[in-house]
């Protein structure tokens, strides 16, 4: 009876801003984008599962370069996708836009090193996950404006109509590219001057200057923050720089403690974030995989089938973009809630000393009932973490009927009346 409350409710009051936030040309550009980066994104997790495996084989670099062009070049492809999605929705060619748009994020998030004529060196870091801030600023910024100039024929040489179609089109855009270029030299000339990147600024204002503090409200508060980005689309890499000298001096100390046989001292570390709180990964979605393979939705159960195995392996990117979780109103509370719950109960059972703390550090695609049981060497570790994943499916079980049934009625080709 609770669970059809809740769907009634979430029918009656989160669907109709789930449609007015559809229909909003940024938010659906940024969507559709990352939703397009699902095969692009399941390479780059099965690839990252085999490179932890304990195999001669997983440690080829070839593995490695694959991770490196799916996962680790997303800011790239979701700038082109963003870019290609608002032209579409505008009614105009994408094709040139996105070769300035590309040219705007090499400038921009690539660092250079050395620019000789022998040979050049860039940075490339903030090509991953961590560069999705600048990425989506650049993007929108070019679509945007490179849209606005088009359609209002700002700057156009006119050919004459014997000109072929697509040639008349390049000299149109020959002002429009111009602006945009002369736009990107501007912000790298001040940000170069400046010692610091586009990149390094924006996460240098944003990111929150949190102290370490190993209690419950801090895991709860970070937990939520994380999830909040990542809901937007943000990869929780993007707070690395604060949260990884946390969670690793945390365990640092724990690790010289246990090697002194002395009582552990921290509970937020880099293994009790990665294996108690996001179980199949941000918004512990592994849960909502296996639910997902045995959906009434072909579609569902097509995502589930793909993404379950990542998900098993604290992967959830192919979840996260694939469903999509991201931007979709109708799961931000579970979303949200999962991983803050999970971090609460465990932080709690190892606050009284039901669970031992952690203390050693295995892959960070090492599944969550072994790298619990490892990081811990406690046999109740597992037994928590299974606890936490029927809690997770419990808390998405209402949200995934509702979009579930959305979808049925969809491929169905059953329609909803609105208009009459």
């Amino acid at each position: 009876m609770g669970i059809q409350k809740i769907s009634v409710s979430m029918e009656k009051y989160v669907m109709p801003v789930a449609n007015r936030l559809g229909n909003e040309c940024h938010l659906r550009a940024i969507r559709d984008a990352f939703m397009s980066l699902l095969p692009i994104n399941f390479m780059g997790g099965i690839a990252a599962v085999i490179s932890s495996l304990p195999l001669e084989i997983s440690n080829s670099i070839v593995f490695s370069w694959i991770n490196a062009l799916t996962l680790g070049a997303m800011s790239i492809y979701v700038c082109i996708g963003i870019i290609h999605f608002l032209c579409k929705s505008r009614k105009i060619e994408s094709f040139l836009p996105i070769l300035l748009g590309v040219c705007g994020f090499l400038m921009l998030v690539m660092e250079p090193v050395s620019l000789g004529w022998d040979g050049k060196m860039v940075e490339i870091s903030y090509m991953d996950g961590k560069g999705l801030i600048p990425a989506m600023l650049i993007a929108i910024l070019t679509a945007d404006l490179y849209c606005y100039m088009r359609k209002r024929d700002f700057g156009k040489i006119s050919l004459p109509d014997t000109v072929p179609a697509s040639l008349s089109d390049v000299f149109a855009s020959i002002v429009p590219g111009a602006v945009l270029l002369v736009l990107y030299t501007v912000i790298f000339v001040l940000c170069n001057a400046a010692g610091t990147t586009l990149p390094k600024l924006i996460y240098g204002i944003l990111s929150p200057s949190l102290k370490a503090v190993d209690n419950l409200g801090f895991t709860i508060l970070i937990t939520l923050f994380v999830h909040v980005f990542w809901f937007f689309g943000i990869h929780d890499a993007a707070l690395s720089g604060v949260l990884s000298p946390i969670r690793d001096g945390n365990l640092s100390i724990n690790a010289a403690a246990h090697a002194a046989g002395q009582a552990l001292p921290n509970i937020f570390t880099t293994p009790f974030w990665v294996y108690f709180v996001v179980i199949g990964g941000c918004g512990s979605v592994l849960a909502l995989a296996a639910m997902l393979c045995c959906s009434k939705s072909k579609q569902l159960k097509t995502i589930g089938r793909l993404g379950i195995v990542p998900a098993f392996f604290n992967i959830s990117e192919p979840i996260i973009f694939g469903l999509p979780l991201m931007l979709n109103p109708i799961f931000f509370i579970p979303f949200m809630v999962t991983s803050a719950l999970n971090g609460a109960i465990a932080f709690i059972t190892m606050q009284v000393g039901l669970i031992g703390k952690s203390f050693a550090m295995l892959s960070w695609q090492m599944p969550s009932v072994f790298g619990a049981f490892l990081s811990t060497m406690d046999w109740k570790a597992p037994i928590l973490i299974v606890a936490l994943m029927v809690l997770d499916g419990i808390i998405y079980y209402p949200f995934f009927k509702i979009y579930e049934k959305q979808l049925v009625k969809e491929e169905n080709g059953e329609t909803e009346d609105a208009e009459k």
